[in-house]
């Protein structure tokens, strides 16, 4: 079975479009599992389709659907993307240019405020950042924590760039639900730091379960994700950037993951919308709905290149555009310290700390 070549430029070449389009003629059916009938969490089977999107990021071909249930309120994909899909669509992020920098340049801005929430909970003498990419929240963290020792958990080489750049101490290349990390790792860390993390992955109730068997007992989860019933989720759609589809395969609310970790024997220290905001939702949208009004992008995994009127004209209508992003930003910003009050809060921070008998 022929891959799609990993990015190597900004331009495309006429070789990598023949081995992308090569790659895709084999289908797309074998990215997505089934569809299931019951949801993922609690098992119930009333669903209901909360909305149909494409790859709004990167114009890569497929729909994908996003379901709730009805009984836990969990938002999941449906069908689910499978281990290969997984990384075709992962694959080319950074070509997601105008969104991909709003997204990007959000998350960060919160890597300070993530840190200083563990500030009165612990003085860790370990942590793991699992997901940690290329540990920009370790370098964050260690303006509170100088005397902590961070190690990162990836799933691609940047980890061993950020370690290599003295961002984190030791670096690991793969799953924490892999069978040899959760070994190797096993109660190792007084803390483990999820930020933006198990939304992407398979079954985040097992990685919240490799997340505990890594903690020393008595140590810290530090979790954040989007929040699913957030105002902004319901009123901008697929527009709505947290969505991300097909890259994001979950979004539990608060309260399931809540429900999870007491039950598995952890005490929940603080659950936060406020200081966990991301203001970055009308500007994320704005990005969105200007890159797909726009003629389609120069892409490998497009079958026919776009003249260069069109790319000509893209460029312009994109300059064009773009002080209506700069607008949107300085709107999602000046608003910020009011709606993090508010049901408009798109993320929840939750911090939980493991017992003795949890496992």
């Amino acid at each position: 079975m022929s891959a799609p070549p990993a990015p190597r430029a900004r331009q495309t070449t006429a070789r990598r479009r023949a081995a992308y389009l090569a790659y895709l003629a084999e289908g797309t059916d074998r990215f997505q599992e089934p569809p299931r009938e019951d949801c993922p969490w609690c098992g119930s089977q009333r669903l209901r389709t909360r909305l149909r999107a494409g790859d709004l990021r990167l114009h890569k071909p497929g729909r994908f659907l996003l379901a709730e249930c009805r009984d836990c309120v969990h938002t999941f994909q449906n069908p689910r993307l499978t281990a290969e899909g997984v990384t075709f669509y992962h694959r080319d992020l950074d070509e997601g240019r105008l969104a991909g920098v709003v997204a990007r340049t959000g998350v960060r801005r919160g890597h300070r405020s993530a840190a200083r929430a563990m500030l009165r909970f612990t003085e860790p003498e370990s942590w793991l950042d699992v997901g940690t990419g290329h540990a920009r929240f370790p370098q964050r963290a260690r303006e509170f924590f100088p005397y902590t020792a961070f190690d990162g958990l990836d799933t691609t080489w940047r980890v061993q760039r950020a370690q290599a750049a003295g961002r984190v101490e030791e670096a690991y290349i793969g799953h924490l639900t892999d069978p040899h990390i959760r070994a190797r790792l096993r109660a190792r860390y007084d803390v483990v730091s999820m930020l933006q993390h198990l939304h992407h992955t398979p079954d985040p109730r097992e990685e919240l379960r490799a997340a505990l068997d890594v903690l020393r007992p008595g140590g810290h989860l530090l979790v954040e994700l989007p929040d699913p019933r957030s105002v902004f989720a319901l009123l901008l759609g697929k527009w709505w950037l947290p969505y991300d589809q097909p890259r994001h395969l979950h979004l539990p609310p608060p309260a399931n993951l809540r429900a999870e970790l007491e039950a598995r024997g952890c005490t929940v220290l603080a659950v936060d919308r406020r200081t966990a905001h991301v203001p970055y939702d009308l500007a994320g949208a704005f990005a969105l709905a200007l890159s797909h009004a726009l003629p389609a992008p120069d892409t490998p995994w497009r079958a026919i290149p776009p003249t260069r009127l069109q790319r000509g004209l893209r460029a312009t209508l994109l300059a064009a555009g773009l002080p209506l992003v700069a607008a949107a930003w300085t709107a999602d910003h000046a608003l910020a310290p009011l709606l993090r009050h508010t049901p408009f809060a798109n993320a929840y921070r939750l911090i939980a700390r493991k017992g003795a008998s949890a496992a």
